[in-house]
C-alpha cells in the first residue's frame, strides 16, 4: 500500500472507530493523523506500520497538578498501537488489548501540544506488537517559521511517555470458523433432507 492510501486508510478506520467509543470520543475528539506508512522489513510477519499524530492537550486531559493524566497516556497508546497495526495490515480489525506498559517521562500541560508515534514490531497470526512514543511537540521561538499543524514536526520534542501495545490479533477469526463450521452443518442438514 503506497503512503497516501495508507494515511488514508487509517484516517478511515480511526473515522469508523470514533463514534463507537465513548473514550476515544471524550478523549481524542481533537486528534489528528498527520502520516502513516506501512514500513516492508522482511517478510509478511514482520512487515510493520507507522502511524504520526497530534493532540492539544485541553483542560481534560489534565489531572490535579494541571499536567498530562496517566490515564490519558496509557489511552494514546492503546489508540496509536492500534492505528499502527491497522497501518500494517491495512485491515479494520485491530484486535483486542492483552498488555500495555508504560513509562511516565516528564510532564506535559495543558496549552502543550503532543506528537504521538507508534510503529509495530511484529505482526503474527494471533499477537502483534507495538510500541508508542509521546513527545511534547517543541514550542516554536519567536523568529521561528510556524509549525504546520497537520504535518510531523522536524525537531523532536522531549519525550512524555513510553510504551509497548501487545494485542491479540486473531480476534474474530474463530468465531468466523465456527460461523462457517454452522453454514457447512447446515448445508449438509439440508443435503440429507432432500436426499
Amino acid at each position: 500500500m503506497d503512503p497516501a492510501a495508507t494515511l488514508q486508510h487509517v484516517r478511515a478506520h480511526w473515522a469508523g472507530i470514533q463514534p463507537n467509543s465513548p473514550i476515544y470520543g471524550l478523549f481524542f475528539s481533537g486528534i489528528r493523523i498527520v502520516d502513516a506508512r506501512r514500513e516492508d522489513v522482511g517478510s509478511a510477519a514482520t512487515s510493520g506500520g507507522r502511524i504520526l499524530a497530534r493532540l492539544p492537550i485541553v483542560p481534560i486531559h489534565v489531572n490535579s497538578k494541571n499536567i498530562l493524566h496517566g490515564a490519558v497516556s496509557a489511552a494514546l497508546v492503546d489508540w496509536a498501537g492500534g492505528m499502527a497495526i491497522a497501518a500494517a495490515t491495512g485491515k479494520n480489525q485491530t484486535g483486542v488489548s492483552v498488555d500495555i506498559h508504560i513509562s511516565y517521562v516528564a510532564a506535559a500541560r495543558a496549552g502543550d501540544e503532543l506528537e504521538i508515534e507508534a510503529w509495530v514490531q511484529r505482526v503474527g497470526r494471533s499477537l502483534a506488537y507495538t510500541s508508542v512514543e509521546i513527545r511534547q511537540v517543541p514550542k516554536a521561538k519567536e523568529g521561528d517559521a510556524a509549525v504546520d499543524a497537520n504535518s510531523p514536526v522536524k525537531t523532536r520534542g522531549p519525550v512524555v511517555a513510553a510504551g509497548s501495545h501487545t494485542k491479540y490479533v486473531a480476534f474474530g477469526e474463530a468465531k468466523k470458523a465456527v460461523e462457517a463450521a454452522q453454514t457447512a452443518t447446515t448445508d449438509e442438514h439440508k443435503a440429507e433432507n432432500t436426499a
